[in-house]
């Protein structure tokens, strides 16, 4: 417990409380109380420092934490691992404690990239939770790496079949097609096409990708013709 309270005390030195206060507005999940207010560099600063020392390491299995910014630090030191397995073995242990979309949204291990096959297995796992945050986290990883030379069409199909009340989840599959058809057009384009999402989540892929700057004017012209009027 030690290591918790000066983990703790390490947190609060790094107080932000207009970072806090701006912060807390983005994430109407989480109770303000438990944010601190610690802003992401400072995080990661800390979190590397922390991940030298061995013992600081057993932070991230002291479960359940008070603190908001004490489960991103936590996301922050999972990513520091380096043995695949050790990492995997560490995200799933958290999973189940994550209560919003930006801790779910900021772990992304270095070491997953140089396992890609193992990877895409443990993804669809993650998809078939019931838990919001773990299909959330799943259809993250699948975006950030399988949307560019390891696409394949299947894994369209895959986020298209996710199906949930859960509007953390509903919008993570916007994102997902949003970012698919600005990298990948030709092959997920008939999902909007063919109005094979629900009605909110296809016209919210539309809107992210009418705002993405790496979609083409004369496509976002096109997509603007394809939302469904309620």
């Amino acid at each position: 417990m030690e290591i918790q309270k000066e983990i703790e005390q390490r947190l609060f030195e790094l107080e932000d409380k207009k970072y806090k206060e701006f912060h807390s507005k983005l994430m109407p999940t989480v109770n303000p109380d438990t944010i601190i207010g610690v802003r992401t560099p400072a995080m990661r600063k800390l979190a590397k420092e922390l991940a030298k020392q061995p013992e600081y390491m057993e932070f991230i299995h002291m479960l359940p934490h008070k603190y908001y910014d004490e489960n991103n630090l936590h996301g922050f030191l999972i990513e520091t691992i380096k043995d695949y397995e050790d990492c995997v073995a560490a995200v799933n242990e958290f999973l189940p404690y994550i209560d919003n979309w930006a801790t779910c949204d900021l772990m992304s291990p270095k070491v997953f990239k140089k396992h890609r096959a193992e990877l895409l297995e443990q993804i669809k796992v993650w998809m078939c939770s019931e838990h919001t945050y773990t299909i959330r986290y799943g259809i993250g990883m699948l975006m950030t790496h399988f949307l560019d030379e390891d696409f394949k069409k299947e894994y369209l199909e895959w986020v298209a079949e996710v199906r949930s009340e859960e509007y953390y989840v509903n919008m993570m599959i916007a994102w997902y097609f949003a970012t698919a058809l600005a990298k990948q057009p030709e092959e997920t384009l008939p999902y909007i096409e063919e109005k094979r999402l629900d009605v909110w989540v296809h016209n919210k892929a539309i809107q992210k990708a009418v705002e993405s700057y790496r979609v083409s004017s004369e496509q976002k012209e096109y997509l603007k013709t394809l939302k469904i009027k309620k």
